[in-house]
């Protein structure tokens, strides 16, 4: 590069700093980085231009190059279609960086890993959740869409282990977002293309290092899916997100990402060693500032095995809806207990819903017999 390019590079470096202090201030989500628009901000769900020109591909690049780590400079430029890497800004926050070229421009999102653990109760999750972090083996899964809260949820349950319990404590992630201390536990965080090759390679591992509890930052493929399957069958507690909504389609997509000669056995596997599917949706709150959670909370019982052993996941919607004895929330009553509350507009009640036809059915009911009290 020439030094032109690098005098270019030192000045996209202040304005980087610039826009993630911004970002922080505004406690944005996201910041986006795009030719031909200002850099934009995602601010309780919606993008927001910041008042300043539109970026040329000169300034993309070099900023692209300000934010990127040498190594993964390399990976991009080689066409791999991006790279994936963890970027701290001074002490105040960490942002998950993607980097990728768009109509042979570069391009960047940054998304803002919260600093501060959460708890289950401020996340929205029952108490019969955190009653599934003592259990000595399985699997937990946390599914939904990207930028639903995944990571959020799942550092937050590795806290609570990390301060109430005594175990080994293993995390495979790409990039490592949320840094855990040792608290009570000790903990091992590897990342993958960094301290390992693969997901699948160090779940493995993981399991000659004398682990209690992994967590699995993505289940990508049919070799992780395997591997986080088989460590839980094994006596480990396993963590791991899906981008699937919904138990029964969850578990759908695990069975299906196997030849069809090893899926009964996987089915077995599941019935046998799944503890819970939680999957979650961000919306937006109508009552104040931010995003509240929305939950489905599948629990293992003895009739859920059945369900998944015999190939009936589409008898789990009603299973979840009359386990609340259990801790399980069916997605459809959590949306319209959201609404009721003033929490969500009615256009998320209605659009994110399974059913819309049954929950407006229900809210009327449920209007109706407020207005005869």
């Amino acid at each position: 590069m020439s030094t032109e390019f690098d005098a270019k590079v030192a000045e996209m470096k202040k304005l980087l700093d610039e826009l993630l202090q911004a970002t922080v201030d505004e406690g944005s989500s996201d910041l986006h980085i795009r030719v031909g628009l200002p850099p934009m901000l995602r601010v309780h769900g919606n993008l927001t231009p910041l008042d300043m020109p539109a970026l040329t591909p000169e300034d993309t690049q070099a900023l692209v190059y300000a934010a990127t780590p040498d190594n993964k400079l390399r990976e991009l430029e080689s066409g791999e279609g991006g790279a994936d890497f963890a970027l701290p800004f001074l002490d105040l926050a960490r942002f998950r960086v993607s980097a990728f070229k768009e109509r042979s421009h570069y391009a960047l999102v940054l998304r803002q890993i919260p600093t501060k653990m959460l708890t289950l109760e401020q996340i929205g999750l029952p108490q019969q959740v955190k009653e599934l972090l003592w259990k000595p083996r399985g699997l937990i899964l946390v599914t939904g869409p990207t930028g639903s809260g995944k990571t959020t949820t799942l550092a937050s349950m590795l806290n609570i282990i990390n301060e109430q319990r005594a175990v080994h404590m293993i995390t495979v992630e790409d990039p490592i977002e949320y840094y855990h201390a040792h608290k009570g536990c000790v903990v091992t965080q590897r990342e993958v293309g960094h301290d390992v090759p693969s997901f699948a390679e160090a779940i493995r591992r993981a399991l000659r290092q004398d682990p209690d509890v992994i967590l699995v930052g993505e289940m990508r493929d049919l070799e992780t899916m395997q591997a986080a399957i088989t460590a839980a069958e094994t006596g480990h507690l396993v963590f791991a997100t899906l981008h699937t909504t919904g138990a029964a389609e969850t578990i759908n997509r695990i069975v299906d990402a196997f030849p069809t000669d090893q899926q009964e056995q996987v089915r077995t596997q599941l019935a046998d060693g799944l503890v819970a599917v939680i999957s979650q949706l961000l919306l937006p709150r109508v009552d104040k500032p931010g995003r509240v959670a929305a939950f489905e909370i599948m629990i293992q019982t003895p009739a859920i095995r059945s369900r998944i052993r015999d190939n009936k996941t589409f008898q789990i919607a009603s299973d979840i809806q009359t386990g609340a004895k259990y801790g399980m929330i069916a997605l459809d009553a959590h949306l319209l207990q959201l609404y009721l509350n003033g929490m969500i507009a009615y256009d998320e009640l209605v659009t994110k819903s399974r059913d819309p036809d049954t929950v407006v059915l229900k809210l009327k009911d449920e209007l109706q017999t407020r207005g005869r009290r």
